[in-house]
């Protein structure tokens, strides 16, 4: 039981990354393809219905995480303080700009708004790339459980490294080059003209980057935590998880050099589905690794709830999964299609 909650968590924080990482994604390369009013009002139209229904997973996977493991949900929330609340203003300045830009219609208004937009993106992708960076390295847990970590100690990792780190930087500028790449093919996939054609370019430019830092990254993952090695070594199995996202990869760039827009988003789509499920795998049953002491990790063991409200979740989850499913499958299939102005 205590792994169906932890799969299920896992499944549940890979969605909402997909779904509002196309967001996070158009973000960043907007400034960049949406050069002209017509191509700012199409970009932001194309996930205008839809963004803040993505993240209805984020709070879902955080109540998840507080009903079935509180113990990591209170360490995790206590120790990441500060870049949660950074977490928090940047969603809260995304949100802002999506909805304030079209209140007034002067020049200054909407490009400090498509400013703010794009920046938070771009920040956002970052933060979720140096978050699951955090999550492979460890924290420095004490007996209790708990751990404080400031925002910048030392760039190379020690005893006093900080959030940010070479690794932990190393994996936000991946997650940043990922989400670009998706958030171009789903800006390809909803527009037409010469915005088209412009984010296939930035798919194409970022899916070559993204090649190199997950590379980049693939590699550096068994040296800075070795027990993931050893955990797809103990079960072989799960190597199936990083093929898969190396293959989506490769699947998505071929794709695209065929405009497909479609195959090469639902392929992205795979890929990071395949990079959360592989990080899962090496990480189990470790919810928190302890950096100074493997004995003070937090577990899908010891940091579970009780066995009673673990079972009594059995009835609920499918209901309010199901729920978020059917809301989010009316959602975009109101919307399916190109944009239209």
């Amino acid at each position: 039981m205590k792994t169906f909650w932890y799969c299920a968590l896992t499944l549940m924080l890979a969605v909402y990354v997909v779904l509002d990482g196309f967001d996070f994604g158009l973000g960043i390369i907007y400034r960049f393809v949406a050069r002209t009013e017509a191509d700012r009002r199409a970009a932001l139209a194309s996930i205008g219905p839809v963004w803040n229904g993505n993240e209805v997973w984020l709070i879902a996977a955080g109540g998840l995480l507080f009903f079935a493991f509180p113990k990591a949900y209170a360490a995790g929330f206590s120790g990441f303080y500060l870049a949660l609340i950074i977490v928090l203003w940047l969603l809260i300045v995304r949100g802002l700009a999506l909805e304030l830009r079209s209140h007034l219609a002067h020049v200054l208004w909407r490009q400090f708004w498509d400013a703010a937009f794009a920046g938070a993106s771009t920040l956002l992708a970052i933060v979720l790339g140096a978050t699951l960076g955090n999550l492979i390295l460890g924290v420095p847990l004490n007996q209790d459980g708990y751990f404080f970590m400031a925002l910048w100690a030392d760039f190379m990792m020690g005893p006093d490294t900080g959030i940010l780190n070479w690794f932990t930087i190393l994996m936000g500028v991946t997650s940043a080059a990922i989400l670009a790449f998706h958030g171009a093919n789903y800006l390809a996939m909803k527009t037409e003209g010469q915005l088209r054609g412009r984010a296939r370019d930035a798919a194409w430019l970022t899916g070559s980057v993204a090649v190199v830092l997950v590379g980049l990254a693939l590699a550096a993952v068994p040296f800075v935590q070795p027990s993931f090695r050893l955990n797809y070594d103990a079960h072989p199995i799960g190597y199936v998880f990083p093929f898969i996202g190396l293959t989506a990869l490769v699947a998505a760039l071929g794709l695209r050099r065929r405009e497909w827009d479609a195959g090469s988003f639902y392929s992205t789509s795979l890929m990071i589905l395949a990079i959360l499920a592989s990080t899962a795998w090496g990480s189990y049953p470790n919810i928190l690794i302890a950096t100074n002491d493997p004995a003070n990790s937090l577990t899908v063991t010891n940091a579970t709830a009780g066995s009673y409200g673990m079972q009594a979740g059995l009835w609920w989850f499918p209901i309010g999964f199901g729920l978020i499913v059917a809301y989010q499958v009316c959602a975009h299939r109101a919307f399916w299609g190109k944009v239209q102005l």
